[in-house]
């Protein structure tokens, strides 16, 4: 039997979640639609709970099927392959927000996955995804401990819009996904224009009022085909005997609370690991631990106690593992120009995480080509993120990014964007790279304020710095703490992971996980503006190194050169098939990209080079003056003058009678075929043709000419002989001119 809920939202948005047509052999499964967009929700778990981990196996995809927008896939096979970046991102927006839901114990191996089945190129199925993933666990038996619901929120002159449309959000100056549930808000990430934090905590109350009626929705269709959800029991505390031990290790662990104390109080974490690793193991000495449930069991009581001793030095004592005030930045140093062939450079290190971040800068020949649902578009910005394992002092293997390195360099590249400048005013493709060297925390923002050095560094024009913080929350009934600059250690134990990135003005990005049923929004301004106030403090830090961008660009550095000409000259650039443009790639080593408006970037990482080629692009291009000289060549000659080709692929005629001051009989007197001359153009008429002289050159001595050489002297020049009386008489006419008698 098919059910169908739906929620309307503004004029003319409805989004509604149909069940029971399609996957029916899921343990839960929703078709969610909204406009022409629609996504399949599908949601699998194995019956048996499995004992031997101490982690949730939750696997989370999203696909976007090519015929979902009318299109073949590209490549060879012509059929979709790996995860894009936008899949990938997609899924762990998923992931996120649902992952802390599900009722303590439950380890059976679950599967979600969303398939973009239609994309009307208006309504985004990312959040109809994220949307069915809640609803399909709904209503399947899987304790899920929901429902959550998600709403993106944008802010077109200056009104705040749920779910707007793709074209909505080109004209939006922000860009916020909030998760909520029936009681607080889970999940947020976006990105701003530098907009202030009462603007964000704004839009934050609007889009968890919106969400609540598609949580209501949800709960309907539950209470309408919902299934009776498993019983799922906690694995029994192992029951292990040994001289002087008591049987419960849950009790032997609550008496070991010092000794967990002395070993996570230390600035350093490895030196923290190090102490808990030890204590681990000394512990485990005391129970046999044969079988895999009962070394799981044993691993999560000790997370446990380790978490509570942590999280009761933060509450009760106000005191941090290594020794700082709540709101206490790690120290930061900086350095800039490290690498001497890069196109720009920056080390920062905060505390024990160090961001190495370079620039490379491109043309439009580098941009990346982006096939996906909405078309084929590409992107002059990247930011790609790294995390090898010897940063946190393990062993691993150098493969390709994984979902946490692709989540981590979209945050910070969403930070960086709105500072970039035009594309008017630095035609760039810019690529930038973070190599986390070390980590204890909050790698993401360093990539953050290792990127704005770089850039800096590199003489990008950026409109402002940026900066990024991470911040951390641990409550206990109405009692809470904020923290400033969380180490890796308060990240794991807190209720709260809480990144924010902007400049001076305000924010550029940010990204929230929390793990709470329930949040005061008194609790989110509190954070937001100690948010601000680190900020700020790490900006400071990074002006007082490098306080603007660098007037120039490194001197190996790539150089671009812009300009326009006449579109009708494009062809004479690039010539027949190509071979002007060919030469002038081969002759001058620059790379030349030419559009349909006549706009020209000429590329080259030789500043000469470059010159070569504009002066060539602008020799070709050239227009004629009326009234300017030109040195041509004589292209074609015909007895009422010659056509001379004065700028490439332009020619003028330079008629006979122009040619001289005297009297020509011949052009080829003058001039022949090949001959290079000077001319002043005249003349351009209506029709574009041109009109060249020689006569004026003449008189003003920048020409000479080919005078007859009998020709006789002016009178001028001539002796003049004494008066006659009769020189006054008529002229005497010739014989031929007389009048017949």
């Amino acid at each position: 039997m098919v059910n169908t809920a739906e929620v309307r939202f503004g004029e003319g948005k409805v989004i509604s979640i149909e069940t029971g047509k399609i996957a029916k052999q899921a343990d839960g499964a929703v078709m969610v639609r909204c406009g022409g967009s629609v996504v399949l929700s599908t949601v699998t778990a194995e019956r048996k709970n499995r004992t031997d981990i101490d982690f949730f196996p939750l696997n989370v995809d999203y696909r976007e099927k090519a015929y979902a927008a009318g299109k073949i896939p590209g490549g060879y096979f012509k059929r979709e392959g790996r995860p894009t970046d936008k899949e990938t991102l997609t899924a762990r927006l998923i992931d996120r927000p649902i992952r802390p839901l599900f009722q303590e114990g439950f380890r059976c191996s679950t599967h979600i996955v969303n398939l973009v089945l239609s994309h009307d190129q208006v309504h985004e199925p990312d959040l109809l995804a994220v949307l069915g993933s809640s609803a399909a666990l709904m209503i399947s038996d899987i304790p899920f401990i929901g429902p959550v619901s998600p709403v993106r929120i944008g802010r077109i002159d200056g009104k705040l819009v749920a779910y707007p449309t793709c074209d909505e959000l080109e004209r939006s100056d922000l860009n916020l996904t909030v998760v909520s549930s029936e009681s607080a808000i889970v999940m947020v990430e976006g990105g701003a224009c530098g907009l202030p934090e009462s603007v964000i905590v704004d839009a934050l109350r609007f889009a968890f009022e919106q969400a609540q009626a598609l949580n209501a929705c949800q709960r309907d269709l539950q209470a309408k085909v919902g299934k009776t959800k498993r019983i799922i029991e906690l694995p029994p505390v192992v029951q292990l005997m040994k001289d002087n031990v008591p049987s419960d290790p849950s009790s032997f662990f609550s008496d070991q609370d010092e000794r967990f104390l002395e070993a996570i109080q230390n600035p350093d974490k490895m030196e923290v690991s190090t102490r808990l690793g030890e204590l681990k193991e000394e512990m485990k000495s005391n129970f046999d631990l044969d079988d895999p449930e009962s070394l799981s069991t044993f691993s999560l009581l000790f997370k446990d106690t380790e978490k509570r001793v942590a999280r009761n030095l933060i509450l009760r004592e106000k005191r941090r593992n290594d020794g700082r005030a709540l709101d206490e930045i790690r120290p930061i140093s900086i350095d800039i120009d490290l690498l001497p062939a890069t196109h720009g450079s920056a080390l920062f290190t905060r505390g024990q995480t160090q961001a190495l971040a370079t620039l490379t800068l491109g043309t439009t020949l580098d941009e990346q080509k982006i096939d996906d649902l909405e078309g084929e578009s590409f992107k002059s910005f990247m930011l790609h993120y790294n995390f090898p394992p010897f940063s946190v002092g393990e062993v691993g293997f150098l493969r390709g990014p994984g979902r946490r390195e692709i989540g981590h360099g979209t945050l910070a590249e969403r930070a960086i964007l709105p500072i970039l400048p035009k594309e008017e005013d630095f035609p760039y493709t810019v690529r930038i790279v973070s190599d986390i060297m070390e980590s204890n925390g909050s790698s993401s923002m360093a990539s953050v304020c290792g990127a704005t050095l770089c850039l800096m560094d590199g003489g990008v024009p950026i409109k402002s710095p940026v900066a990024g913080i991470a911040m951390g929350l641990i409550t206990e009934g109405d009692q809470y703490v904020i923290l400033s600059d969380i180490s890796g250690l308060e990240d794991h134990l807190g209720d709260m992971d809480f990144k924010v990135a902007g400049t001076t003005d305000g924010i550029t990005a940010i990204q929230m996980d929390i793990k709470l049923t329930g949040f005061r929004f008194e609790i989110l301004e509190e954070a937001l503006e100690q948010a601000r106030k680190g900020r700020l403090h790490i900006l400071n830090k990074m002006m007082d190194v490098i306080d603007r961008s660098k007037p120039e660009l490194k001197p190996h550095a790539p150089r671009i050169y812009l300009m326009k000409i006449n579109p009708e000259k494009i062809a004479t650039v690039i010539g027949p098939g190509g071979k002007m443009i060919r030469s002038l790639t081969a002759e001058t080593g620059a790379n030349i990209e030419i559009e349909d408006d006549g706009s020209i970037k000429i590329f080259s990482a030789n500043l000469e080079c470059l010159q070569m080629a504009v002066e060539r692009i602008k020799a070709i291009t050239e227009e004629a003056e009326i009234g300017r000289d030109y040195t041509g060549t004589v292209r074609r000659i015909e007895p009422y003058g010659a056509f001379i080709e004065i700028l490439p692929g332009t020619d003028g005629l330079l008629h006979v009678s122009r040619m001289a001051y005297y009297r020509v009989e011949n052009v080829t007197d003058e001039m022949n075929l090949g001959d290079k001359v000077l001319v002043r153009v005249t003349e351009i008429d209506s029709m574009g043709k041109i009109k060249l002289s020689r006569e004026e050159l003449m008189r003003e001595g920048k020409v000479q000419g080919k005078k007859p050489e009998e020709e006789k002297k002016p009178d001028s020049d001539r002796p003049r002989r004494p008066p006659r009386r009769d020189d006054n008489r008529r002229p005497h006419r010739s014989s031929f001119s007389r009048r017949r008698d």
